[in-house]
């Protein structure tokens, strides 16, 4: 009885959060509440004994995607009035896409209906002494290594490439050269001057106060 209340509150509570990120006009207070529906999803990961995937979803989600994207809207200068008028431009395009979503909702719940069916033979069973966490670990890392590194592969290519494409050198700005750092020696680096007796080696431009007086 306790968890199925537990689940109602949290999906009420993860639907409204969701609404709310939708229909909010501030983008600060849409940051916070999809931190709230990350939590509300996450309760809800761990009534269905995923507690990694709930970790998964706090940690990475919340603690970094969430996070991140609420400092830049905050640094950022958003014009209210130009994404506002953009989204009455693409309000049909959006109609269309949410109809289509919501007869392929209606067709899915209308066949299957409403209960879950378990499954019979599932293709890796997991042992009761064994955790939700391992378990994942251990098919991840043996049966499905190649795919998971190959995910990790094409993730790396596309942070690279954004990065290349993104990045913009700007004349007039000095920037570090290690190359040229390491490469550096003494024919670049030092300046061998020779000091006559009784001179030395302020330029002449430069007086000294006392000579000045």
């Amino acid at each position: 009885m306790a968890s199925v209340l537990f689940f109602y509150l949290f999906a009420v509570l993860a639907v409204a959060a969701g609404a709310s990120v939708i229909l909010t006009k501030n983008p600060v207070h849409a940051v916070l509440f999809l931190i709230l529906a990350f939590f509300n999803a996450a309760g809800l990961f761990v009534l269905l004994q995923a507690e990694f995937l709930a970790m998964l979803l706090v940690i990475v989600y919340v603690g970094a995607v969430a996070v991140l994207f609420l400092f830049v809207v905050m640094m950022l200068d958003v014009d209210f009035a130009e994404l506002k008028a953009g989204f009455i431009k693409n309000a049909k395009v959006g109609a269309l896409i949410g109809g289509v979503v919501l007869v392929e909702l209606i067709a899915l719940f209308g066949y299957r209906g409403f209960t879950v069916s378990p499954v019979m033979n599932p293709s890796a069973p997991i042992p009761a002494s064994v955790t939700n966490t391992r378990a994942l670990g251990e098919i991840l890392y043996t049966q499905y290594v190649y795919y998971f590194q190959g995910a990790g592969l094409i993730l790396l290519v596309a942070m690279i490439g954004a990065i290349v494409l993104t990045l913009k050198h700007r004349q007039g700005v000095k920037r570090q050269s290690i190359s040229a750092q390491v490469a550096r020696g003494p024919a670049t680096g030092l300046e061998v001057v020779k000091v006559p007796s009784g001179g030395s080696v302020i330029p002449p431009a430069v007086k000294h106060p006392e000579a000045a007086e």
